[in-house]
């Protein structure tokens, strides 16, 4: 507490309400005024925080919730997101109320007091949009489909996915399980710096597609470009996905530094927002996410994407969920290091193993099979859903001694427990 600037709320309070008039004048503000600071995780393990100005995210949450929702006065939305990450700042509060709409907010997991939660409050309050992340969705898989039996989820009529490209065995229990496959699945891409979604089909306008984001918004200007920062033209291609126009929504610059803004987004490719990660444009022009750029590993010089890997393990059907990162490999230059979680309790590891193996050379082909595989319990995640791989991947290298900052885990007592069974 600092005097002159610090106040304490109960103080102020008691003020207003000892005067009698409870009254508090909205402050006119600058559109460019900073509106808030958030931090995300870095690769280095130093936390950047990410600056959004006034009127650009609100512009751009308002703008991307109604069209990519196809939200209707009267709608109830649930975003199932932590609120105080960016997914919770943008489509449980921003997004949703500045249109007006009825924002149900949640704080708990999903598979407590039992796996039918989610179900439970759709039920109840006849929830209209459903806002999820894929990791939620795989978690809930893994208790079957006792938890939905008996629970009425007619009124749904979205199905959004968010966090991290959705697998298509998720995709599919999703829009078949929960959606009754009336509602239209909007698998949405975007980032904290973008402050809202950029590609995404819109609800029963444009077409969804099982594992794609589909189309760029109106206005959005994707492009794929090599490693040498050349455009690459036509479909049926794959690149690192950069935009080569602004937004309003676009992050303004990282708190007290702005020169790492710009080497982290603007310097990699001339005249252009990088955003890390690599991208697959199929026949029609529909972008599928592959993973970090910085995921990508060249395994005995065949380029692999963590995500396409992780699809394929996902596939078989005791794992609810997998993390693929890159290790050093005598031979192969780089090895594939896969920590996965499985359903129930594993009483023979070497056969699981084996299956999965099996599923990913099926699936993709032997030079994609993992040459390690650590069955754990879980996996170190943000409370916004995504998982740290920075710190799988240190502990896949052998450096478990500092693993960076590790403040935003969801549970940070897992690294200790990977940590321990490392192979």
């Amino acid at each position: 507490m600092k005097d002159g600037r610090d106040c304490w709320w109960e103080d102020e309070i008691k003020k207003v309400e000892t005067q009698g008039n409870p009254l508090c004048p909205a402050e006119e503000m600058d559109a460019e005024d900073v509106l808030f600071i958030l931090y995300t995780s870095g690769s280095t393990g130093k936390p950047k925080g990410v600056v959004h100005t006034t009127a650009g995210y609100m512009v751009w949450t308002n703008y991307t919730f109604v069209n990519v929702f196809q939200y209707q006065p009267g709608q109830v939305h649930f975003c199932t997101a932590d609120i105080g990450w960016i997914t919770g700042h943008s489509y449980i509060m921003y997004g949703p109320l500045s249109a007006g709409a009825t924002s149900l907010m949640f704080e708990g997991v999903p598979t407590w007091p039992d796996a039918g939660r989610f179900w439970d409050i759709i039920e109840k309050h006849k929830v209209d949009i459903l806002y999820t992340a894929p990791t939620a969705i795989r978690s809930l898989m893994g208790f079957g489909l006792d938890p939905i039996k008996g629970k009425d989820l007619s009124s749904l009529k979205v199905l959004g996915s968010v966090g991290e490209p959705i697998n298509e065995e998720a995709w599919h229990w999703y829009h078949e399980h929960i959606g009754n496959k009336n509602c239209p699945v909007v698998d949405t891409w975007w980032q904290t710096e973008t402050s809202g979604i950029l590609i995404s089909n819109l609800a029963d306008v444009t077409p969804h597609k099982p594992s794609f984001a589909t189309l760029p918004l109106p206005g959005v200007q994707p492009c794929l470009v090599d490693e040498q920062g050349k455009v690459i033209e036509g479909n049926n291609v794959s690149g690192n996905l950069c935009i080569k126009f602004p937004w309003p929504g676009i992050i303004r610059t990282t708190y007290n530094d702005h020169e790492r803004c710009k080497q982290t987004y603007f310097s990699t490719y001339q005249n252009m927002y990088f955003t890390g990660d690599g991208c697959l444009r199929d026949e029609e022009g529909n972008y599928r996410i592959t993973g970090r750029v910085d995921d990508v590993l060249n395994v005995s010089g065949h380029r692999i994407g963590t995500a396409e890997v992780e699809n394929a393990i996902n596939e078989h059907p005791q794992v609810i969920e997998s993390a693929i990162v890159g290790y050093p490999h005598d031979i192969k230059g780089q090895g594939i290091y896969a920590y996965v979680i499985c359903e129930g309790e594993i009483t023979d590891e070497a056969k699981m193993k084996q299956e999965i193996m099996q599923v990913v050379s099926k699936i993709i082909g032997p030079i994609a099979k993992p040459d390690k595989i650590q069955i754990v319990p879980g996996l170190p995640k943000t409370r916004s859903g995504k998982i740290m791989r920075r710190i799988l991947r240190k502990i896949a290298e052998g450096e478990t001694g500092n693993l960076g900052d590790t403040s935003t885990l969801l549970d940070p007592s897992l690294v200790d427990i990977i940590k321990n069974g490392k192979l």
